[in-house]
């Protein structure tokens, strides 16, 4: 059982957001699962084990400091990177295939950057009154800022606030707690590398709120929206994580068929720490 330390979606090494994936994650239970997450303080860890369906070519399961997630970006394309960077082939040539909560997730490998398809949304649709209110509040904009208030859960329960502009994405002053993932994203016009910025903030247990550097399941949502909206046509570039002190960038495209897929560069920090002596000390399979 190792452990390897990977940046995804970062513009450099070191700028993206962490990632922690553990390999040969069947020894270990959720409980340990968990306090290895907790441990190390990424937003996410994840732990691939061996698949269930037989068009998948790896499982994984994601955790977060407050629990399990169905589905995630970052985690996606970060174990997925550790799963070939160990010399694993995926049964299909032009396809890799992920199982987790969601179900099947299909990845592709574009040039340096690999991408995912982008899960079907599980809720879209205008915020209520109450929710936007809410989620304005928690996200620390002004409502003058607010162009429209949607729903994009993809797994992930995102409530998303399109603003008027990146500038105005820059200038929000999150609630230190509160529940509920909120998610902003606003144009930054013609001029510089991006054409939208993308903010996150997610919940992180006991009422306390953090701020996600770069965010693969809310970019997804806001990709899904953007497309389908006629916001945004054939691809974009979103930047995020200048507020955390991350520089990401994240790749949206829709293809001819319609499918949505978010990619990023992905970058191995640590290969191969040994878990054994942490797996030994932890009851095993749940």
């Amino acid at each position: 059982m190792k452990l390897d330390l990977i940046d995804v979606f970062g513009a450099r090494p070191l700028a993206g957001n962490p990632l922690g994936v553990v390999h040969g994650g069947e020894g270990l239970d959720s409980a340990a699962m968990l306090a290895l997450t907790r441990w190390l303080g990424f937003s996410e860890t994840t732990f691939l084990l061996p698949p269930t369906e037989p068009e998948a070519d790896y499982r994984v399961r994601i955790f977060y400091p407050a629990g399990e997630l169905p589905f995630a970006g970052h985690p996606t394309l970060g174990s997925c990177h550790a799963w070939l960077s160990a010399g694993r082939l995926p049964k299909r040539k032009d396809r890799i295939v992920q199982e987790c909560g969601v179900g099947l997730v299909e990845i592709r490998q574009d040039s340096e950057l690999l991408a995912f398809k982008a899960p079907p949304l599980i809720r879209s649709g205008p915020l209520t009154d109450d929710e936007r209110k809410s989620a304005e509040q928690l996200a620390g904009v002004v409502p003058e800022s607010i162009v429209e208030a949607v729903h994009v859960w993809n797994g992930p329960e995102w409530q998303l606030l399109r603003l008027r502009s990146a500038a105005d994405v820059l200038a929000a002053e999150p609630a230190a707690r509160g529940d509920g993932a909120i998610g902003l994203v606003g144009p930054h016009g013609t001029s510089g590398e991006a054409d939208w910025e993308v903010r996150a903030f997610v919940p992180r247990g006991r009422g306390q709120r953090a701020e996600d550097p770069v965010t693969g399941s809310l970019n997804a949502g806001v990709a899904m929206h953007l497309f389908a909206s006629g916001l945004a046509q054939g691809s974009y570039i979103a930047a995020q994580g200048r507020m955390t002190g991350a520089d990401g960038r994240v790749h949206c495209s829709i293809d001819a068929d319609g499918a949505v897929w978010v990619g990023g560069r992905v970058v191995t920090i640590a290969l191969g720490a040994e878990l054994e002596p942490f797996a030994k000390s932890l009851s095993v399979s749940d």
